[in-house]
């Protein structure tokens, strides 16, 4: 079975420490807000979905140890944890949209006592954490129909339990493929700079027993070239409402090479990551990270001193490059300003 990412411990948030993988099977038990936000800035916890129930996490963890009486205070104090986590990572829609249903939560209690409001923010947090968990196990329902039998696919970043609460999207999707007993074979990306593919595709590949060949980024298009490729399945952090989605720079790369050679290409992603507010792709704001991710590695610097870097963390791939979006709903077809627009509330 796939790992549980994150969960309540007590008052305390238990996260594992992806950065010690795939070496160590590190476990953290978050004490308060200033962990939380190191934990999501620094990639400890990663992955739009687990993101999003870690922000609703944090901040049910950080108001309950609110000590004012004053409901006005309170709101205060909320609003200043949520802005606090929304700055971490701004291009995953899953954290925004989990705030945003704390606050709705605590505005419906506003006339009731604070301690009220504080244990239905705690209770919403953690219908959050299982409706990521039933989201993921409907995606992988909807998502396994596309694969035939046998099946060799082509992935890029981590989609398992590693991104969600504890099964995954696009992972999720190859996990129950397994489990309904489809012979699989997997092509895993590195992706570059902080190697999300080798470090923790493969980790959750090889615990699940499904076979897979770690490559370069850049080994990507020889591999359909030359290997009989069945599908790419990817994640995404924010998609558009015509269906334009980002996810981990070198997803776009990828979308390019499938349609060169006629492989589909499927995003897999919950409803929660749609951002039904913005048209297009040219609206979704691009993280950009440190330097240093691809002037070092591991600790050794492998560049020049001083050698100009560009590293933005996403990139978006056009809606016209994307053959389906599965979702806990089903599959969704283009034109996706159509398919889309129907799931909007």
């Amino acid at each position: 079975m796939p790992v549980t990412t994150i969960e309540w411990s007590g008052d305390k948030i238990k996260i594992i420490d992806q950065t010690r993988l795939p070496l160590e099977l590190v476990y953290l038990h978050l004490e308060n807000l200033d962990a939380v936000l190191e934990a999501i800035t620094s990639l400890r916890v990663r992955g739009a979905p687990a993101i999003g129930v870690a922000a609703a996490m944090g901040v049910a963890q950080a108001v309950e140890s609110f000590s004012g009486r004053g409901v006005d205070d309170f709101f205060a104090e909320l609003d200043r944890v949520s802005a606090a986590l929304r700055a971490t990572r701004p291009t995953a829609v899953n954290l925004g949209w989990a705030l945003h249903r704390m606050r709705r939560i605590a505005e419906a209690s506003r006339e009731r006592p604070v301690h009220d409001i504080q244990q239905a923010l705690v209770a919403e947090s953690k219908r959050i954490w299982q409706e990521d968990r039933d989201v993921c196990r409907a995606i992988g329902r909807h998502g396994a129909g596309l694969l035939p039998d046998p099946a060799t696919v082509l992935t890029h970043c981590n989609t398992g339990a590693l991104a969600t609460a504890d099964f995954g999207t696009a992972l999720g999707v190859l996990f129950t493929a397994h489990a309904q007993g489809k012979k699989l074979h997997v092509y895993v990306d590195e992706t570059r700079p902080l190697l999300q593919g080798a470090r923790l595709n493969m980790w959750e590949l090889m615990q699940e027993g499904i076979g897979c060949t770690l490559i370069c980024d850049g080994a990507a298009a020889f591999v359909m070239q030359r290997q009989k490729i069945d599908a790419c399945l990817v994640g995404a952090d924010r998609i558009a409402r015509n269906g334009d989605s980002a996810n981990k720079i070198g997803t776009y790369s990828l979308a390019v090479n499938a349609k060169r050679h006629a492989i589909p290409f499927y995003v897999v992603a919950p409803i929660s990551t749609i951002d039904f507010r913005i048209a297009g792709g040219d609206q979704v704001p691009i993280e950009e990270r440190s330097s240093a991710e691809i002037t070092h590695s591991f600790g050794r610097i492998i560049a020049p001193v001083n050698a100009l870097t560009y590293n933005p963390a996403f990139d978006v791939t056009p809606h016209e490059l994307i053959s389906a979006i599965v979702t806990e709903v089903g599959v969704l077809l283009p034109p996706y300003s159509q398919s889309i627009s129907s799931l909007e509330k």
